[in-house]
C-alpha cells in the first residue's frame, strides 16, 4: 500500500510503499478515507518527546476516518473514526491507505458530515469539548476566555462555549487570520497577546466585561499567566497544551483569594466511552452547523508539505490528507 513513512525522527515522512497491515483478532482493519496532521503527530515523531524515540520506519497518524474492511466488532462497510498509538508505541498510524487498530479505538460515525470534516474535528474537538465541560465544569451564563482561539482546539472551544450558553466568549489570537477564524466560530471579542501579563490581563478583563469563570488554554506561557489573573472566585483555568511555552507564572495571592483552580487536561485520561460520547456530541453539533474547524484537503502525496506547514505553527487551518 501507499503510505506516509517516517524514517528519521525529526524529519518529515515521505510518500512511499509500505507493507499492508494484516488483520488480527481484536483488531479492526480500516480502509482510510481521511487523516489529519496534528501537533501530536509531530511530537511523537520528534524523537525527543516524553514518549521516547519511536521505532522506525513507521507510519504516523494518531487518528483517522475510514470504512471497516474486516473486524470482529463492526460489520464490513461501517463508517468509523479511529485512534492509534503511532509514535507512542510500536505500530503504524492513519496516514496510509489502510490501518489496523484495536477494536476499542474504533468509533462508528453516523453524523452527516464529509469524512474530511470529521477528520479535521477528531481529537481536537474532543479535547476542546471535554476541557470546557468535563474538566472545566462550565455552566450556562459563565464568561469564557479561549487562548489560541483561532487554532483547531480554540475554534471548537469558542463554538462550544457559545452554543452552551456562555454569557461572553473572548478569544486570544496572535494573527489577523486566527482572529477571523475565532470570530467565525462565535467569539464576541478578540484580544491580541501583546505586551506583558499585566497588560494582557487588563485587556482580557475589559473584553470580558469583568472576571472570567473558565479559561480554555492550549497555549500556556504569558497568556495563561495573564488569564489566571482575571479569574473570578471559583474560576477554572484548564490547560491542554503549551504552544506558547512550557512555563507560566501564577500569583499565589490571586489563586488563594479567589479559590481559583489551574487544571491539567489530556485526552488520554478519557475512557473509551467518554471519548466516543464526546466525539458523537461534537460531530452532531458540527453536522447542524454549530461547530467546525477550518481545514484544507490534500492528497496523501502532499504529506511533506502538510507536515512542514504544521511544524511552522500554522495549525489554525488543519491539513487533512486523503489516500
Amino acid at each position: 500500500m501507499r503510505a506516509a513513512v517516517l524514517h528519521t525522527p525529526g524529519s518529515p515522512p515521505s510518500h512511499r510503499e509500505h507493507p499492508t497491515p494484516e488483520p488480527a483478532p481484536g483488531r479492526t482493519l480500516v480502509r482510510v478515507t481521511a487523516a489529519p496532521v496534528v501537533p501530536l503527530d509531530l511530537l511523537c515523531a520528534s524523537g525527543t518527546s516524553y514518549f521516547g524515540r519511536p521505532a522506525v520506519p513507521y507510519v504516523p497518524g494518531v487518528q483517522g476516518v475510514g470504512v471497516v474492511e474486516r473486524s470482529d466488532a463492526l460489520p464490513p462497510g461501517a463508517r468509523v473514526w479511529f485512534a492509534t498509538s503511532a509514535g507512542m508505541a510500536p505500530g503504524d498510524g492513519a496516514l496510509a491507505e489502510r490501518c489496523a487498530v484495536p477494536d476499542a479505538d474504533v468509533v462508528p460515525v453516523t453524523a452527516d458530515l464529509p469524512d474530511t470534516a470529521v477528520a479535521a474535528l477528531g481529537l481536537s474537538a474532543v479535547a476542546a469539548w471535554m476541557a470546557l465541560t468535563w474538566r472545566g465544569r462550565f455552566t450556562a451564563g459563565e464568561r469564557v476566555v479561549v487562548l489560541g482561539g483561532g487554532g483547531a482546539v480554540g475554534q471548537v472551544a469558542v463554538g462550544a462555549a457559545r452554543l452552551l450558553g456562555a454569557a461572553r466568549v473572548v478569544a486570544v489570537c496572535r494573527s489577523a487570520a486566527a482572529a477571523e477564524r475565532a470570530r467565525a466560530a462565535g467569539a464576541e471579542e478578540v484580544v491580541a497577546p501583546d505586551g506583558d501579563a499585566d497588560a494582557l490581563a487588563e485587556r482580557l478583563r475589559g473584553a470580558a466585561g469583568g472576571a472570567v469563570d473558565v479559561v480554555v488554554d492550549p497555549v500556556f506561557g504569558v497568556a495563561a499567566a495573564a488569564a489566571a489573573r482575571v479569574l473570578a472566585p471559583g474560576g477554572r483555568l484548564v490547560n491542554l497544551g503549551s504552544a506558547g511555552g512550557d512555563e507560566a507564572a501564577f500569583s499565589s495571592a490571586v489563586l488563594r483569594s479567589r479559590s481559583a483552580e489551574v487544571l491539567g487536561y489530556t485526552n488520554n485520561a478519557l475512557t473509551p466511552g467518554q471519548r466516543a460520547g464526546a466525539l458523537a456530541t461534537v460531530l452532531g453539533h458540527a453536522a447542524a452547523g454549530r461547530l467546525g474547524v477550518a481545514h484544507e484537503v490534500l492528497p496523501l502525496t502532499e504529506i511533506e508539505r502538510a507536515w512542514r506547514r504544521q511544524a511552522a505553527g500554522d495549525a489554525g487551518v488543519r491539513s487533512v490528507l486523503t489516500p
